[in-house]
C-alpha cells in the first residue's frame, strides 16, 4: 500500500512539471507587436476601397503639366501648364532620349537653368522609350492604374519597383520645376503616400 502511495506522489509530481513547464512555454509564447518591422507590402491586405482612394489621389499629381508634359500621347513632349507642343518640337526618339541632334540633355541638364521659364533639369531627363510610350495624356484613372499596374507597358516594373519610383530624380523634379511653373496639387510626401497606399492595398483600379 505505501509502494502504490509513493508511486502515486511520483506520478503527481511528474504531471505538476509538465504543467509548470507547459505554462512558462505558454507565457513565453511570440508577441507579433513586438517583432521589428516587416516588409509592409507582404502583410497588408487587399482593400479595394482604400486602393482606390488613394488612387484618386495620386492621380491628381498623374495628370498634372509636370507629369502629362513627359509623357505625351505623341511622340512631341509637352510644355508648360497648358501642356502644349514642345516649341522646338524634339521627337522621342527610340529610348525616350531625343533624335539626331536633338537630344533632351542639350537643353535639359541635371539641374534648372535659372530664369523664369527656363528649361527645367534633372539628372538623365528623358520621355518613356518608344516599345514602352507609357502615356498619362488623356487617360482615365481607370485606364491609367490599370496600365500602371501592368509589367507589360509600366517598363517591366514590380510593385517594389513602382513604389521606388516615386523618389526618382524625374519625379522629384515635379516639385522643383523651375521658375514660372506650377508645383503638382499635393506635396511629394502626400502623392508618395497615396501611391504607396494604392499599390500596398491591391493597385486596384477605379470603376470605368
Amino acid at each position: 500500500m505505501r509502494l502504490t502511495i509513493s508511486r502515486q506522489l511520483n506520478l503527481l509530481s511528474v504531471v505538476v512539471i509538465i504543467l509548470a513547464v507547459i505554462t512558462g512555454l505558454a507565457s513565453t509564447s511570440v508577441d507579433m507587436g513586438s517583432l521589428p518591422d516587416a516588409d509592409t507590402s507582404e502583410i497588408i491586405k487587399k482593400d479595394s476601397v482604400k486602393s482606390v482612394k488613394a488612387f484618386l489621389e495620386a492621380y491628381k499629381v498623374l495628370m498634372s503639366p509636370r507629369c502629362v508634359n513627359c509623357h505625351p500621347a505623341g511622340d512631341v513632349p509637352l510644355q508648360g501648364d497648358e501642356s502644349r507642343l514642345h516649341a522646338m518640337k524634339p521627337q522621342r526618339g527610340k529610348d525616350g532620349k531625343g533624335l539626331n541632334a536633338m537630344k533632351c540633355a542639350n537643353c535639359h541638364r541635371e539641374s534648372n537653368t535659372p530664369g523664369l521659364n527656363m528649361p527645367p533639369g534633372a539628372p538623365n531627363w528623358h520621355l518613356p522609350p518608344a516599345d514602352m510610350k507609357m502615356v498619362f495624356q488623356g487617360k482615365t484613372a481607370h485606364e491609367l492604374a490599370k496600365q500602371l499596374m501592368d509589367p507589360k507597358q509600366n517598363g517591366n516594373k514590380s510593385k517594389e519597383q513602382l513604389i521606388a519610383h516615386a523618389t526618382d530624380a524625374l519625379v522629384l523634379a515635379a516639385w522643383n520645376p523651375g521658375e514660372g511653373r506650377t508645383t503638382p496639387p499635393l506635396s511629394h510626401e502626400a502623392f508618395a503616400k497615396a501611391w504607396t497606399t494604392w499599390i500596398k492595398y491591391g493597385g486596384y483600379a477605379p470603376g470605368k
